[in-house]
């Protein structure tokens, strides 16, 4: 008897039947097995993985939308995460990847032919977040000139190095210049390897300012201030394709509904991110 059936040799052995009702009996409980054998298998025919890749920035939120979207649909996943210059040169390549999230601009991505158009589906925006060791005083950011007065007075800042594709690193530099100060602020900035780099820099103590987006301040050693004023810093938006090189196509529309659903929206919040455009 096939183990995890819920039933025991010992209750079949145990109980006597007259000839026709234990043959009877037998054919029941053989029929039982074929079927719920048969619904296993089917079921696990029915299941597949789906592979994503995204940017860093919404690595949280993702990875705690997975379990759900698995219990629901049986579906695997197995998700990538790199930056996201780097995420939309894998798209551009034609790397095989079911559902790319990928950060906008998307002409490139879209004539690349590697994804399917009117799969686009807008998840959710994420903004430049600014963190402090955890207890220092939290500066003044809520207008550009107060940003401003805050990185000319601070020794050291860290943010993830846009050289290497970190979206967020690409933000805060356009924000340096529309503040007039990306020559002056040089000396005082030291590039990290991603927003969790630069949030360990922070930690450490060994910058007075940290930078990255906001769902990625999450390191117990530092504390949020809130996000850049929107006139010197853009929220970048996160945006998800089913590939057209899919090999689980429906899967993939399945994560992608999952990735865009109330549920999703819910986790996005909790991660600073909004959901949506």
């Amino acid at each position: 008897m096939p183990a995890g059936l819920g039933l025991t040799p010992a209750l079949i052995v145990d109980v006597e039947y007259p000839a026709e009702r234990g043959q009877a009996m037998r054919a029941l409980l053989s029929s039982t097995v074929v079927v719920v054998l048969t619904l296993g298998n089917s079921y696990s025919a029915l299941a597949d993985e789906v592979t994503l890749v995204a940017p860093g920035g919404i690595r949280a939120a993702i990875e705690q939308l997975i379990p759900g979207f698995e219990r629901q649909t049986g579906h695997k996943v197995k998700a990538t995460f790199g930056s996201g210059g780097g995420t939309k040169r894998q798209v551009v390549g034609g790397e095989p990847f079911d559902v790319p999230i990928v950060q906008p601009p998307l002409p490139e991505v879209l004539a690349s032919g590697h994804v399917v158009a009117s799969s686009e589906t807008p998840l959710a925006t994420v903004s430049v977040g600014v963190a402090v060791r955890k207890g220092d005083p939290r500066p003044d950011i809520s207008t550009p000139e107060a940003v401003k007065r805050m990185l000319v007075a601070a020794k050291s800042i860290s943010y993830p190095n846009a050289a290497s594709g970190a979206a967020a690193g690409v933000s805060f530099n356009e924000t340096l210049e529309k503040l007039g100060i990306a020559e002056q602020m040089k000396p005082k900035i030291k590039r990290a390897q991603g927003g969790a780099g630069a949030m360990a820099l922070l930690a450490k103590g060994e910058v007075d300012i940290g930078l990255t987006f906001i769902s990625e301040i999450s390191n117990p050693g530092v504390d949020l201030v809130g996000p850049l004023p929107r006139e010197i810093s853009t929220p970048t938006g996160l945006v998800g394709f089913v590939s057209t090189h899919a090999k689980a196509p429906e899967a993939a529309r399945a994560l992608l509904s999952y990735l865009s659903s109330p549920e999703a929206a819910a986790v996005y919040k909790a991660c600073g991110m909004q959901p949506g455009r």
